[in-house]
């Protein structure tokens, strides 16, 4: 970690003591993180589009408070770890149509009972008793929601047209995939942007509307996070304790071992963003591994390609507020099923490290398909992995009927 400056010391002398040490810098902005920067951009706007478009929430208040939250991120670990919105919440808002005032009485829930975890030291035994086929089982279940609810209701939004601007965005991302210099995503989404621009963009209205809007100070009801609480906090919780607290700390350690950070950190920023960002208007949030893979993967090394990333939102939310949400509600919805099926491959890909062991295949597959179709799933999941994996150690392993079956391996003599 960059050195603090000692009291009265210049903040110039902390940094000039890291480069004399050898250690990256807290926070750079230079091409590499400019690049990295866009590395989950393809996830992220398709969720917060469907997010505002199902909610009806103030589409330049959700982006404003989501860009301050990513700049603010970036500063105070000095990684690329953005914030993302909360998946398992905005597959079911989107999909249920949830009201907005319940979505942000849901994040207030999920921020509160975060920081209790934190606090207590109940998160970081968490991370240490729930095992990772468990964690890679919950990622696998949502992977399913997304694929199910991107082929269900967005690829055949709009019938012929949206399956040809789908197959272009399909090609382009298997054309692309795993590029540094030109990211799929973004070439999927400027195909949306372009579509959208053709078919009647309100180009004049976009720049007849630009000026400073602030996001507005909201109080969510009781009942609204009572509701949220029991609807999709409920849902949330354990794919946040897997993929947001677990498995992002695992990969901080991967990527950056040098700055290696405590699953009791995570949750207690995690919890501040949910308790803060529901009073501005601001969705739900968290951190995420596939977040931190996505800007290492194009080139980000610093907090410095988050505060990039979150400028764009912040830019777009307190300047472009007025015709925000009718630029979104143009935006096609085949384009957005695209994206979010290449990210529900993406999380159902993870399972693959579970793969060398029989026994961990099966319960990380028996929480995954409990997650997709059991009522209250993901909690359900959870409980259910976590006990076969502790209580029944013969679940899953390769036995006698494995052994005798036809091509299996032969039975000892």
């Amino acid at each position: 970690m960059t050195p603090m400056p000692a009291h009265g010391e210049p903040p110039g002398a902390a940094r000039g003591a890291a480069r004399s040490s050898g250690r990256p810098p807290w926070v750079r902005f230079d091409r590499n993180e400019l690049a990295g920067s866009f590395g989950d951009i393809g996830t992220d706007l398709p969720l917060i589009v469907g997010i505002v478009l199902a909610t009806g929430l103030d589409a330049g208040g959700v982006f404003a408070v989501f860009g301050l939250l990513q700049v603010a991120t970036g500063l105070v670990y000095g990684l690329p770890m953005p914030v993302q919105p909360l998946k398992a919440m905005a597959v079911l808002v989107i999909a249920q149509r949830i009201a907005g005032p319940v979505l942000l009485g849901a994040g207030l829930a999920i921020g509160l009972v975060m920081l209790a975890l934190a606090a207590s030291g109940a998160l970081d035994w968490l991370a240490r008793r729930i095992p990772l086929s468990v964690v890679r089982g919950v990622q696998f279940g949502l992977g399913l929601s997304l694929a199910s609810l991107a082929l269900r209701d967005y690829l055949p939004a709009m019938g012929a047209p949206g399956f040809a601007l789908a197959s272009g965005g399909l090609l382009a991302m298997l054309a692309l995939w795993g590029s540094r210099r030109v990211p799929p995503g973004l070439v999927v989404i400027g195909l949306g942007a372009t579509w959208a621009l053709v078919t009647g963009l309100p180009v004049g209205r976009m720049v007849g509307g630009f000026g400073l809007t602030l996001p507005a100070f909201h109080v969510p009801r009781l009942e609204d996070v009572l509701a949220g609480a029991v609807a999709l906090a409920l849902p949330q919780l354990p794919l946040s304790l897997s993929n947001s607290v677990i498995a992002t700390e695992r990969t901080v350690r991967d990527l950056f071992p040098e700055r290696a950070v405590s699953a009791r950190r995570i949750g207690l920023t995690y919890g501040v963003v949910n308790v803060v960002a529901p009073f501005l208007g601001g969705i739900p949030a968290c951190h995420g591994c596939g977040g931190i893979a996505g800007h290492h993967a194009f080139g980000a090394r610093t907090g410095g390609s988050v505060v990039i990333y979150g400028t764009l939102y912040l830019v777009l939310g307190l300047f472009m507020s007025a015709p925000l949400h009718d630029v979104l509600g143009l935006f096609p919805k085949p384009v957005l099923g695209v994206v979010l099926l290449f990210e529900a491959l993406a999380l159902m890909a993870l399972v693959r490290d579970q793969a060398g062991t029989p026994r961990d295949l099966a319960i990380a597959l028996l929480v995954g398909v409990v997650a997709l179709a059991a009522p209250q799933g993901f909690v359900a999941g959870l409980l259910l992995g976590t006990l076969v994996h502790y209580g029944f150690p013969r679940f899953g392993a390769a036995g006698d009927a494995d052994r005798d079956a036809p091509g299996g391996p032969p039975a000892a003599v």
